[in-house]
């Protein structure tokens, strides 16, 4: 190998580096603060928007601090200073020390979350994604000890199954069947929880008393174990997704036109795809495709006529696709077999179904 060509690899291979350092580097936002005293309400989130281009990445941020045995309890009241460990900027609690001993006020709300429960809660519980073959093995509410076809909260069901004594259920309600954009495959029935009960008395029909009651109960409701509990994480490490498939939006919860930010939206990959609480995306919205008129102007899918659109169907070489537009991201808080929940945590614009998931680019990613 001659000397050129040696110098060029190593130009290459030290290219390449940089970017890899390059990309794992922090960047501060423009004006941001040195120090902040943490609020009730703040997330781990809001305060690295605060610092961050990027707030995504707030374990990073959060992980020198050398005063927390678990870098992650951060409570209101709390200090937080600006410093730099070898080169890169970490949030450090630097509490006051007084002569006298005194021990840490930690608040009784307790440490601050990653993000806002209160907005994922509900759906933590309520909301599921299955293999509509798993539906015909349930069993379903059949009527009720009132006469009435609705049900609510200490109401008692009957359902046709000899259920145990004591044991704790969940009654769904069928919502819509999700389906993958590219192949048209049943990706799995959402199921929308209505009640919750305790089996009150067992036989083949079993009586079940509702504790809960988030909507009206009817008959043919199915009947299942509430929840495993480790399904359900309440606390989120946030990393970029890195899947190796195509990755989109496949509904808004309550079937809105348009999400926004801290709305819910199913995804169309879930665990056996590798997808994992804490996953964040970019989302992206397909760019135009822009043709030349024969005079020689661009016109927008909007603007066509009959005879533009027969051109952009046929002719490449007058047809030209506009860059994909950045319209923010999105964590993944709920993850099942094949399909995904996810909270909006930033948009640009409105979010619709169809639009596209990709790795998170922190040279677009933006901050509060």
């Amino acid at each position: 190998m001659d000397c050129t060509m040696k110098r060029l690899l190593l130009l290459a291979f030290l290219c390449l580096n940089s970017y890899w350092v390059n990309a794992d580097t922090l960047t501060l936002k423009a004006g941001h603060p040195d120090t902040y005293i943490v609020k009730k309400g703040d997330t781990l989130w809001d305060i690295s928007g605060y610092f961050l281009n990027d707030p995504w990445r707030w374990p990073k941020l959060w992980g020198g601090n050398p005063q927390i045995a678990n870098p992650h309890l951060i409570y209101p009241g709390d200090r937080l200073t600006l410093v730099f460990i070898d080169g890169q900027p970490r949030l450090v609690v630097k509490q006051h020390i007084k002569k006298s001993p005194e021990g840490r006020v930690i608040s009784k709300d307790g440490p601050i979350p990653p993000v806002d429960l209160a907005l994922i809660k509900p759906y933590l519980v309520q909301n599921r994604v299955v293999d509509p073959t798993w539906l015909p093995g349930l069993p379903i509410v059949m009527s009720g000890e009132s006469p009435s076809i609705h049900h609510v909260v200490n109401d008692v069901v009957y359902v046709n199954a000899k259920l145990e004594q004591g044991l704790k259920v969940a009654i769904y309600q069928t919502g819509r069947e999700f389906f993958a954009p590219d192949s048209g495959e049943l990706l799995g029935q959402e199921l929308i929880l209505t009640s919750s009960g305790r089996v009150i008395e067992s036989g083949d029909i079993s009586k079940v008393e509702l504790l809960s009651s988030l909507r009206e109960t009817k008959g043919g409701f199915h009947v299942a174990p509430v929840e495993d509990e480790a399904l359900m994480s309440a606390y989120f490490i946030p990393k970029a997704a890195e899947l190796s498939v195509a990755t989109s939006i496949i509904g808004t919860i309550g079937n809105l036109r348009e999400a926004g930010k801290l709305d819910v939206v199913y995804i169309d990959r879930g665990a056996n795809d590798g997808v994992e609480t804490g996953h964040v995306f970019s989302m992206y919205r397909d760019g135009e495709n822009i043709i030349i008129d024969n005079d020689g102007n661009p016109v927008r899918p909007l603007d066509r006529s009959s005879y533009d659109k027969v051109l952009a169907k046929f002719s490449e070489d007058t047809a030209y696709k506009m860059p994909d537009v950045f319209h923010g991201n999105l964590m993944v808080f709920k993850v099942f077999d094949r399909t995904s929940l996810g909270l909006i945590m930033f948009n640009d614009h409105p979010v619709r179904v169809g639009d596209k998931l990709t790795k998170p680019n922190p040279l677009t990613i933006k901050g509060e």
